[in-house]
């Protein structure tokens, strides 16, 4: 446990779970959150017991994006006027977006309910997304007379889901439900969500099996591809990252013989 409105669980071996744990206020982005939740990243990007995470809200919400009510406060703030504190202010929201971005281990976002405005950037910051039935998505920066673009919104989303649904999403402020998100490809899979939890354990122990640098290596090489500014660069650093596991490791070996003897791999990452 980080702090008591973010919490650190271990469900199963090799995984971590992230609970927002502000239920009475639906894990609204109060900097008393994400400040813990900042530093809940910071601690598992460097414990290697962790090979996948699983990031949840605690009751009926995932999280409902910034709070109206009761922001609280950023730190180092002293002497500072009012324009540079809202710089700084947005700058520490930034950083968990991008803490999420270099983790290590890749994160798989069990949307339980509402992911609004800043909760669906803390959705989209994940590498996968699995949506409870329960769940919808709003880009709701529009609806509050503000611009829809924040954390990352307007780069992540027109990648993840193509221009016309995001440019839809974030000019209307339309909400979109679990299925519908699954359909555009929001999210991998909507499940009942009673499931959602176990279905997300079962997937990061999925990639918990695998080799510890292909999957970081497979994850860095993804989100460095929507960024590549031609395929001939970006092939070249994937075949970088290849040969490095290749010939480096004996996984390749140990995949083929594990097939041929009708037995899960075991990799072990070493020579």
């Amino acid at each position: 446990m980080t702090d008591n409105l973010v919490l650190v669980d271990r469900p199963r071996p090799h995984t971590a779970l992230i609970t927002l744990n502000r239920p009475e206020r639906m894990n609204s982005m109060a900097f008393d959150l994400m400040l813990p939740l900042k530093s809940a990243i910071e601690e598992i990007r460097h414990d290697n017991s962790v090979r996948a995470v699983v990031l949840t809200g605690a009751g009926r919400g995932f999280c409902s994006g910034a709070d109206q009510k009761a922001a609280g406060a950023v730190p180092h703030l002293e002497g500072l006027t009012a324009p540079t504190i809202a710089l700084r202010s947005m700058e520490m929201l930034d950083e968990v977006i991008s803490a999420f971005r270099r983790l290590h281990q890749p994160v798989i976002a069990a949307v339980n309910g509402p992911a609004i405005g800043g909760g669906l950037c803390l959705a989209l910051a994940a590498d996968i997304r699995i949506a409870g039935d329960e769940a919808y998505f709003r880009a709701a920066g529009i609806n509050n007379g503000l611009t829809a673009s924040e954390l990352g919104l307007s780069y992540l989303l027109p990648r993840c889901i193509g221009t016309s649904r995001a440019f839809e999403m974030m000019l209307t402020g339309c909400d979109v439900d679990a299925h519908q998100a699954e359909r555009i490809g929001l999210v991998s899979h909507c499940v009942p969500t009673t499931e959602l939890l176990d279905y997300c354990y079962d997937m990061a122990d999925r990639i918990a099996a695998f080799s510890r640098p292909g999957i970081e290596l497979t994850k860095r090489t993804l989100w460095t591809g929507l960024d590549a500014s031609s395929l001939e660069g970006h092939m070249q650093a994937e075949g970088l990252g290849q040969l490095f596991v290749r010939l480096l490791t004996d996984n390749f070996e140990e995949a083929v013989a594990a097939r041929a003897q009708g037995r899960p791999a075991v990799f072990r990452d070493k020579k």
